[in-house]
């Protein structure tokens, strides 16, 4: 039987022939953030289908009031069953999936609404990659960013893989990028006990923790701050002879946090520099090796890095978590200081200028620019009186 149009459907007359979209989410006690996901995609999507695992507040209520393609699953301790449950539920061609905590920030929804007229029915697009931000700052600017694949045809047979910290399949060809962003703005609360008991419950099916097991795991013990745990699981994933190259840098980059809880400078820097195994250099791993180094007072080697950082700032960092910071204005500010302390003035200058393109009302650029143009104006006279003393001679 033909489903009803939701309340929200998008009416394909009014805009033509454009795709049509089901939004598929899996939720449980969310009553506090579903109202405000589902609004932030009203009219955008032509179908909303809500699978509860186990609700005990409203949001069952919550869902009637924007779709009656309502489910309910037996929760099973597996978030990719889950998930496919309701991708097997969508009916239109194209699928778009949420967290409950998620949300399409209005200039972001006017982006994906002229994505879904310019994507032809018949085309070869499969999939679509969308920003994710993780973290914003004070205006709302992401600091945290990273990528997932967001948008995937329904007849790409797309999947989803793993219990826990799900990942869903790429189709074989037709995988774009959108510069469209998902913004994620998690509540107050911890699901660690629940992670770990399907962890430990899955690595006791498996009989070891290796590969993306072993990452979960570690990334578990990371997430309790039972750092030494947590090394000692990336460094034996990085042991490994294959996987994920975005795996990989993550444990390099948490591998690094790591040391520096312990108190292991040295072996924080050899996981920093473990990373050019895996891919070329990227802005974040720059930054952190130039820290280690300023840290030191090695200025050289910290200037010579944060330029590195600066250099690879665009490039593409894969589906993985990246400061914003990295790749704009701190290693512009860190080179300001560094430089700053070596007398060399007009350089700090100059990147204190570069840092606030980004910062422009940051109080702590905006004074030591008043610092340095001081110092600057007080050497130029030093100069100018050094010059006509000499030419009295």
């Amino acid at each position: 039987m033909k489903e009803e149009p939701t309340k929200y459907a998008y009416d394909r007359k009014e805009h033509g022939n454009v795709i049509t979209i089901s939004l598929c989410m899996i939720v449980k006690n969310e009553e506090r953030t579903l109202a405000r996901c589902l609004d932030s995609v009203a009219g955008i999507t032509d179908e909303i289908v809500i699978v509860d695992t186990g609700s005990s507040d409203c949001t069952m209520d919550i869902a009637a009031q924007y779709t009656d393609r309502i489910f309910t699953y037996e929760w099973a301790d597996d978030f990719a069953a889950a998930r496919n449950y309701s991708f097997d539920q969508a009916t239109q061609e194209y699928i778009l999936w949420l967290d409950a905590d998620d949300v399409l920030l209005p200039a972001e929804r006017a982006k994906l609404e002229k994505l879904k007229q310019q994507l032809p029915s018949e085309g070869e697009t499969a999939a679509v990659i969308l920003n994710y931000t993780l973290a914003e700052g004070p205006e709302g600017s992401p600091l945290v960013t990273d990528r997932r694949l967001r948008l995937v045809k329904r007849d790409a047979g797309c999947r989803w893989h793993g219990r826990l910290h799900e990942q869903l399949s790429f189709p074989a060809s037709g995988v774009i990028t959108a510069d469209i962003a998902v913004t994620h703005r998690r509540e107050a609360g911890h699901h660690s006990a629940r992670n770990v008991r399907i962890l430990r419950k899955w690595i006791a099916e498996e009989g070891v923790a290796q590969g993306r097991l072993l990452f979960y795991y570690a990334g578990e013990c990371y997430d309790r701050q039972r750092y030494a745990a947590a090394a000692r699981g990336y460094a034996k994933l990085l042991e490994q002879p294959s996987g994920y190259r975005e795996d990989r840098l993550i444990a390099c980059a948490r591998l690094a946090e790591c040391y520096e809880r312990l108190g292991q400078p040295g072996r924080k820097l050899g996981a920093l520099l473990q990373s050019f195994q895996y891919d070329l250099p990227h802005a974040d791993f720059c930054c952190a090796i130039a820290a280690c180094f300023h840290e030191r007072q090695e200025l050289v080697s910290a200037i010579y890095w944060y330029m590195q950082a600066v250099d690879v700032s665009s490039r593409d960092t894969g589906l993985r978590p990246v400061p914003t910071a990295c790749r704009t204005w701190l290693p512009h500010a860190r080179l300001s200081l560094c430089y700053a302390h070596l007398g060399n003035w007009e350089q700090a200058l100059m990147h204190n200028t570069k840092a606030r393109e980004y910062l422009p009302s940051d109080p702590g650029l905006l004074d030591n620019r008043q610092k340095l143009e001081a110092i600057l104006r007080k050497e130029i006279r030093n100069r100018e009186e050094q010059d006509e003393a000499q030419s009295r001679k």
